[in-house]
């Protein structure tokens, strides 16, 4: 009896020695988003974000992200996005965060003052010359820099980026956590789209819509992408991957099943406002609105009220899933019974988010 008691003590002192399964060790040796090695020396407390939105990413993955900060990029904080007022909100030290640069642009003065130990750029940063030359600079100062990407392809990256952060940040549970919530979602629009392969309707995609002249279309990359997800057909496909100019004339000519415009809380760049603090009812109001204008108010789409609207930044952050889920709910119905936007939102706020995410971030002008 007592050799068994003392064979049960042993492990037990023997599993309390033992660090936590989730714990990261250090130093450590990651592959970012474009395959660069990089090696992080230790667990990184002051980092430096290239662009402010990549804050979203970390207040899903840390209860505190600002405390992690020594540095950003001003873009959340001057945005449009309209991310900055909740953050501020929950968390005021956020004011009082050096800002490093502009969002596309990062000012070596201001990195040379703070003392950090990680900086995380974006891809679409660190792809420019400028963008090269920082990376140069603070790896020449002893800052090892990530690259992240959530808006190249959005739908396919999203997840590995998060495990990515959540690796390097010794946040690995919780990264974990959101990645294969995400995947299993895309999972099952995935499976839906291949059950039924019968083509989906034709959409027009209105990007920051102004009711005075016509048209910015996404194309197959950013949120085209999301119409595709759904196994429907972008009406502005043969454009870049980006997206580009189209007239009024081959909006009419090309006449969608489906219209749907992007917006931004403050109205800026368009007359429709979507996105965090917005009230549903301003939304939808500014959405009808926008289909009066002479190139779309006889459009099959809106004479038949298939006409929706959404945040313009879900190709920005990690919220995108929910944006997918919108599109899936609007253009397939009866493919995507059960899929519930709303539900996956809720879910986010309640299992990750540090801020939580409010407003009217995607709209139905008939209703939601």
């Amino acid at each position: 009896m007592k050799s068994r008691l003392f064979a049960a003590f042993a492990v037990l002192l023997l599993l309390i020695a033992l660090p936590a399964s989730a714990e990261v060790r250090y130093p450590l040796t990651v592959k970012d988003s474009v395959g660069r090695e990089v090696i992080i020396a230790a667990e990184p407390k002051a980092i430096l974000l290239g662009t402010g939105l990549d804050l979203v990413a970390l207040s899903l993955i840390h209860p505190d992200p600002v405390s992690l900060l020594a540095g950003w990029g001003g873009d959340m904080k001057r945005d449009p996005s309209g991310l900055y007022a909740a953050f501020k909100e929950k968390f005021p030290a956020i004011e009082g965060v050096p800002v490093i640069g502009d969002g596309i642009t990062v000012s070596f003065e201001a990195v040379l003052s703070l003392k950090a130990d990680l900086a995380i750029l974006a891809n679409w940063q660190a792809s420019t010359e400028a963008g090269q030359q920082v990376i140069t600079f603070l790896e020449q100062a002893g800052v090892p820099v990530v690259v992240v990407d959530f808006n190249d392809d959005a739908l396919k990256n999203t997840a590995e980026n998060m495990r990515l952060l959540g690796k390097v940040l010794n946040r690995e549970e919780q990264a974990n956590a959101f990645a294969d919530f995400y995947e299993a979602r895309m999972r099952r629009l995935a499976d839906r789209v291949a059950a039924h392969p019968e083509p989906g309707p034709a959409v027009f995609m209105d990007g920051l819509p102004n009711p005075e002249k016509c048209c910015f279309a996404f194309g197959t990359g950013g949120l085209g992408a999301f119409i595709a997800v759904t196994g429907s057909r972008n009406i502005a496909e043969a454009l870049p991957r980006q997206g580009g100019s189209v007239s009024a004339e081959f909006v009419v000519g090309s006449d969608p099943d489906f219209y749907i415009a992007t917006g931004l809380p403050d109205g800026a760049y368009t007359s429709f406002v979507a996105g965090p603090g917005v009230d549903p009812q301003a939304a939808r109001a500014a959405l009808a609105r926008i289909v009066e204008a002479p190139h779309l108010t006889n459009l099959t789409a809106v004479r038949e009220g298939r006409v929706y609207g959404l945040w313009n930044f879900f190709n920005a952050v990690p919220l995108n899933i929910v944006a997918a889920e919108a599109f899936a709910h609007w253009l397939r119905p009866d493919v995507f019974s059960g899929v519930d936007p709303a539900a996956t939102l809720k879910e986010i706020n309640e299992r990750f988010a540090a801020v939580p995410f409010d407003g009217a971030y995607w709209i139905a002008l008939k209703g939601n």
